[in-house]
């Protein structure tokens, strides 16, 4: 245990998600050391990012406007609506080029454990949207885990009432992987999932 500011800096970063007790000193020791523009530039992007980026008023993406970039582009299929748990789910799906209608961002995923359930996540905002006649399809593109497919249950039992389409991303094998190494949830969900060639 360090004394005072370096401690202090440590036990911040330790609160950061996905950065442990090492890390989170390996970092603190590599700003200490760094030159002071790398350190004041890192301050004034946290700044920045706190007052700046907000949360879309439609979809819930982040972006440093009322509405996310996704949101404003009239190119975008407003018929069509991803749902996904976090915004970096929506960077994940843009880089493939393959979706081109609008997002729901729920903010996570139901998770008892955690004590998040339906009530803490924008599940009333995207209910809001589908009252829109237009909407013809929710694709539920939650992680494929037991909090993604918990969210994924509730949500395909709340839409289907309002005779829309729901469709789930497809899960199985990664590209380049060996059937030997798969589990046998993955396998199985990979058999649910083939389609003719």
């Amino acid at each position: 245990m360090y004394e005072g500011a370096i401690q202090d800096l440590i036990d911040a970063l330790g609160r950061l998600p996905g950065i442990g007790p090492k890390s989170a000193q390996r970092i603190a020791f590599h700003i200490l050391q760094a030159d002071a523009e790398i350190a004041t530039a890192l301050v004034d992007s946290i700044r920045t990012v706190k007052e700046r980026v907000k949360f879309c008023v439609e979809c819930g993406n982040v972006s440093e406007e009322d509405q996310c970039r996704i949101c404003r582009d009239p190119r975008r299929d407003n018929t069509l609506i991803c749902v996904v748990e976090e915004s970096k789910d929506v960077i994940a799906i843009e880089r493939t080029r393959e979706f081109r209608g609008k997002y729901h961002v729920l903010g996570g995923a139901i998770s008892p454990i955690d004590g998040i359930g339906p009530e803490q996540l924008r599940i009333r905002e995207l209910m809001a949207r589908l009252a829109d006649p237009g909407i013809v399809e929710v694709i539920l593109a939650t992680d494929p885990n037991l909090e993604g497919e918990a969210t994924a249950t509730y949500l395909s039992r709340m839409i289907k009432p309002l005779e829309i389409k729901v469709s789930r991303l497809a899960s199985g094998l990664p590209v380049g992987g060996d059937l030997e190494y798969a589990d046998e949830v993955t396998l199985g969900r990979a058999f649910e999932g083939r389609r003719d060639v």
